[in-house]
């Protein structure tokens, strides 16, 4: 796309996004996401009724007299989001691509973030950490971050989800809110997301195309170029055996993936681009708000 179409296109996605965030999901967003507790904010002299455990025995023993400290509630929070920009992003047999479909979720993330005053920031990666923006406020640099992901040329075509995390979780120095948005078709990233949901809230949303699960049914020869590796392939869309075999290698993958995230203790989201991508995010934070009222 040339400038005026990337405008145009983050334009309508501000417009539909937007929208959509006031009426439905900033009030999911808020509500799950109520800040990190409370920080410490200064030290007055003790009267009559506070709490002992309060007390600043530091700061009563240089003045002689009893201090107690006091704590404000942190409630701004940190959302970094991480997009998966690698080749295999481009593929949409819908004709949407999987990356126009991550635009639009960082963009609903990145609006809710603004409109709950928190920071968002953005990270773009391929088998390299490709473009890290640092988490900021601001209706500009929410902009921003949607234009980035839309008008980002990626200097290489791989993906390596375990990098992205470590990048995070080096720039990221207190708890925040980390969403993962990748078609996970990478090399064994199981330690470093294991290790990210310990650190901070993530949030895998995995995007797959309907044809990376099964393929229709149709009396052609399908060749096509493997995006990450280059490779050719014909794949016959008539037999059912190959059909067949096709369907079982990608379940094992999924499996393979699900156990994963599993084990990470984190729920993720599921996204097909061929759909509406706001229905899947409102239900699974519908959820997750649930979830929180049951502990």
């Amino acid at each position: 796309m040339n400038t005026a179409e990337i405008l145009k296109k983050v334009r309508q996605i501000e417009i539909k996004t937007g929208r959509l965030v006031s009426e439905t999901f900033a009030g999911q967003y808020q509500s799950v996401f109520k800040g990190r507790g409370v920080e410490f904010s200064e030290v007055r002299e003790y009267v009559p009724g506070d709490d002992i455990r309060s007390i600043d025995w530091n700061v009563t023993a240089r003045c002689s007299k009893p201090f107690v400290k006091q704590f404000i509630e942190e409630r701004e929070l940190t959302l970094m989001i991480l997009c998966d920009i690698s080749a295999s992003q481009s593929f949409g047999s819908s004709g949407k691509p999987k990356s126009e479909a991550a635009a639009e979720l960082a963009a609903m993330f990145a609006f809710s973030a603004l409109k709950n005053s928190d920071k968002s920031g953005l990270l773009l990666f391929s088998d390299k950490t490709e473009l890290y923006i640092p988490p900021r406020k601001g209706k500009n640099h929410s902009l921003r971050i949607i234009r980035e992901l839309l008008a980002y040329a990626p200097k290489n075509r791989g993906t390596d989800i375990a990098q992205a995390l470590k990048t995070a979780n080096r720039v990221m120095k207190r708890r925040g809110i980390i969403i993962l948005i990748s078609d996970f078709n990478a090399p064994d990233y199981s330690r470093e997301a294991r290790l990210t949901a310990r650190r901070h809230d993530l949030i895998p949303v995995v995007i797959t195309d309907r044809f990376e699960r099964a393929l229709p049914e149709a009396r052609a020869l399908l060749v096509t170029e493997q995006l990450e590796g280059g490779e050719n392939f014909t794949a016959d869309l008539s037999s059912p055996v190959y059909r067949a075999a096709y369907e079982t290698a990608a379940a094992g993958r999924r499996a393979d993936m699900e156990a994963v995230l599993r084990s990470t203790g984190s729920a993720w989201i599921d996204i097909d681009p061929a759909l509406p991508v706001y229905g899947p995010v409102v239900k699974f934070f519908r959820q997750r708000k649930n979830n929180f009222r049951l502990l």
